[in-house]
């Protein structure tokens, strides 16, 4: 990054988490010393009082918003109220206080699950209007979407510098992998070491495993915000993708090879697939961020497991 950025207040919320641990490392790395890692514990996104004492206080040049609640295909189905009130609140807060205090530059992490449900593959920025989204998922993407609206109409009406980021599915070390939490990565890793360690014979996947998903590791995601904040300067949203796409039974069986169970693999039908593809065109992050994944998926999952079991191994 350039030198004068190594010299600006960075605020990133949801630093903690799982892509924000990633970001604030490429952060650090970079020579970025003046970082605000709000908690959730101490400053609560979803009431405006507290983002508005924490932007008064701190006073930060840029803003990376990474905060959110987020889940697999049962959390969403299970909490769609949850999902789209707590991340709509937290988003309009940090919009709305980046503009108030002057923020020069912020960043949106949105989703892909804002595109809608039988959008042509690859999705293409210009498809995330031509329908409504997977129903499964719809409340969570239908609020990131709605902050996009809102960035891009304070950019029109108060000049805020915004820019609206949508990776695609995340994996690799630190992610979620609480049964409650986690994404179809994380879970099947979760499930094949249990049943490697204890000698069960099969394991048990939602759907048919039919539906394709493109997956992307967590740090080539962070580089692209990196690339972003240095590079992009356009209100139109830009996906963050690695460009290949690969079945869920596929996944699943490659995951069993790496984590080392020979066991069964059995498809639970009577659950959703969810979406049915998801691959997405990234030829705009290429020509207007000069950035591109550079992780296979192979080399991703293989560290993803080696970091996952060693967290584990004592238990």
């Amino acid at each position: 990054m350039p030198p004068d950025w190594l010299q600006r207040r960075i605020c990133v919320t949801g630093g903690a988490g799982f892509l924000g641990r990633a970001v604030v490392e490429k952060l650090t790395a970079a020579g970025c010393r003046d970082l605000i890692l709000p908690r959730s514990g101490d400053c609560d996104l979803r009431e405006m009082p507290d983002v508005r004492r924490l932007f008064g206080q701190m006073r930060p040049d840029v803003l990376v918003h990474l905060a959110g609640r987020v889940g697999g295909i049962g959390a969403n189905r299970q909490y769609p109220g949850t999902f789209f009130r707590d991340n709509l609140m937290m988003g309009v807060n940090i919009l709305d206080a980046a503009r108030e205090f002057g923020v020069s530059k912020t960043v949106v992490i949105g989703t892909i699950c804002s595109y809608p449900r039988m959008t042509p593959v690859p999705f293409r920025e210009e498809d995330l209007w031509n329908g409504y989204p997977e129903e499964t998922n719809a409340p969570y993407g239908i609020s990131k979407k709605a902050l996009l609206v809102m960035m891009q109409a304070y950019r029109r009406e108060f000049g805020l510098r915004g820019i609206y980021l949508m990776p695609v599915n995340l994996y690799g070390p630190h992610d979620k992998f609480d049964p409650e939490q986690s994404h179809v990565i994380p879970a099947l890793i979760r499930k094949c070491l249990q049943a490697r360690r204890s000698g069960a014979g099969a394991i048990t996947c939602w759907g048919s495993g039919s539906a394709t998903r493109e997956f992307l590791y967590v740090y080539d995601c962070a580089d692209a915000i990196l690339a972003a904040l240095e590079k992009y300067e356009e209100e139109a949203p830009v996906n963050i993708g690695s460009g290949r796409e690969i079945s869920i039974k596929d996944l699943a069986r490659l995951v069993a090879d790496l984590t080392g169970f020979r066991g069964e693999i059995r498809w639970d039908t009577a659950m959703p697939d969810g979406q049915p593809r998801r691959c997405l065109d990234t030829s705009r992050a290429l020509r207007s961020l000069g950035w591109q994944a550079r992780t296979s998926l192979e080399d991703g999952l293989r560290e993803t497991v080696r970091w996952y079991e060693r967290e584990t191994e004592a238990l």
